[in-house]
């Protein structure tokens, strides 16, 4: 039997209330997640979504422990559950866009607010919101619906839950004071470390919508996240997001800062920026190659043009004065370029001579230098005063002696180290 629209109705009411349980911070009872008979669990997910099943033989999986231990799994469940009782596709796009924004505010406030629970993980910690998201995006992938549902359609329900979950939907600044757009990565090297999560996806986590006043002015900030994806980028995600922060109008950002993980022990301030892919030691997190290597580095299908190298516009001396203990800032102008009329890619410690091919920018050849191009491509085309650039954060590190448990002490202060490093950068640019 079908659900009358009265029946929906009540169903995303108490998904409503459900949700604001979670966000007053009011204490959660664990229960087993709620099994449903619309999934069809034969149906295979991405790579990415494959190493939910991932852990120690015998026990709960890593990614498991991790949605437990953060109370993501109830997110999961409460999604799942609605999604069985959806009864038109009208209502299912509805459903997941609300449940998708849901997840990302849910993942904002955790971040911000006191985590109680003895075993529940740090507020900072960024990995919950990742597993979730990949939870949801397999279960819209499994799901049967008692209605017809195209492939087409359900690609357009993930991309809705990839958009609303991200922040990309829900990145809107109030009038009356400056505006700051911060961005961050999902976790990645997964194929070496499960357990890894991403210290830029948690300082985009711990900023949005944050007030802060400086010298008298007041800033308010807006985070977006994005995946480490070679189709997403090759889809304009980064366009579709940052865009609408360069135009004229109500939302038009005062500085856009792209933001991910980079090298050991520094916050590197990242010049110039290459418009190729040249990275072949790692694939994405679906195992995809960018098709580049750093003697044959070559430009997304989806790249809007522009020129070979772009050049960060913010205020980097200034952020690089920042107090970041334990580590060190560093305006970095190093890239690897193949010199006009050459074929071999030569290293160039203070930047591009004219006429190269970038191989590698000052942040690599991988999807960090691609976001910090793409967005100061952005500020080129449509507002060339804007300061914009890319910072790259340290790397986030287990204890040496860990091999297994999904958090440790040295973790979690590293974590915290490289989000206050971040925003004390990000303050001295406001300065």
């Amino acid at each position: 039997m079908r659900l009358r629209p009265s029946s929906f109705s009540r169903s995303l009411l108490v998904g409503a209330v459900a949700l604001t349980t979670v966000l007053s911070g009011a204490p959660i009872v664990h229960a087993a997640p709620v099994v449903t008979g619309c999934l069809d669990q034969s149906v295979t997910g991405s790579v990415e979504e494959q190493r939910l099943d991932n852990g120690v033989a015998g026990g709960p999986s890593v990614p498991a422990q991790i949605l437990q231990r953060s109370g993501f799994d109830h997110q999961v469940a409460l999604f799942t559950r609605l999604l069985c009782t959806t009864p038109n596709s009208r209502a299912a796009a509805i459903l997941v866009h609300a449940q998708g924004e849901a997840l990302w505010r849910t993942a904002t406030h955790r971040a911000q607010h006191p985590v109680t629970g003895t075993d529940a993980l740090p507020a900072t910690d960024d990995r919950g919101l990742y597993w979730a998201r990949l939870s949801m995006a397999l279960a819209l992938r499994q799901w049967q619906p008692r209605f017809g549902l195209g492939t087409t359609e359900r690609a357009d329900l993930i991309r809705s839950l990839e958009y609303t979950s991200r922040g990309i939907t829900s990145s809107r600044f109030s009038p009356g004071v400056r505006k700051i757009l911060v961005t961050g990565f999902d976790p990645f090297t997964l194929n070496a470390d499960i357990r890894i999560g991403n210290p830029s996806g948690a300082n985009a986590l711990t900023l949005d919508g944050q007030r802060w006043t400086i010298n008298g002015t007041t800033y308010q900030i807006q985070t977006v996240m994005f995946p480490v994806r070679y189709t997403d980028f090759d889809e304009n995600m980064v366009e579709n997001a940052l865009a609408p922060h360069y135009r004229p109008g109500p939302q038009r950002a005062d500085l856009v800062m792209t933001a991910s993980q980079g090298r050991v022990g520094i916050f590197d301030l990242e010049v110039y920026n290459g418009r190729r892919r040249s990275v072949s030691s790692i694939g994405d997190n679906n195992n995809l190659w960018g098709g580049g290597t750093i003697n044959a580095p070559v430009v997304s299908p989806s790249m809007p043009a522009g020129p070979e190298w772009l050049t960060s516009s913010l205020p980097l001396a200034r952020m690089a004065q920042a107090d970041v203990t334990p580590f060190r800032t560093r305006v970095n102008t190093s890239v690897l370029e193949i010199p006009a009329g050459q074929t071999a890619p030569v290293r160039q410690p203070l930047g591009p001579t004219p006429g190269s091919i970038a191989s590698e920018g000052t942040g690599g050849g991988y999807l960090s230098n691609e976001v910090a191009y793409r967005n100061t491509l952005q500020r080129d085309l449509l507002d060339p005063s804007m300061p914009a650039g890319h910072l790259h954060v340290p790397v986030l590190s287990f204890d040496p002696a860990n091999k297994t448990e999904i958090t440790d002490p040295t973790y979690e202060t590293n974590r915290e180290d490289i989000v206050r490093g971040a925003q004390a950068v990000l303050r001295q640019a406001l300065r």
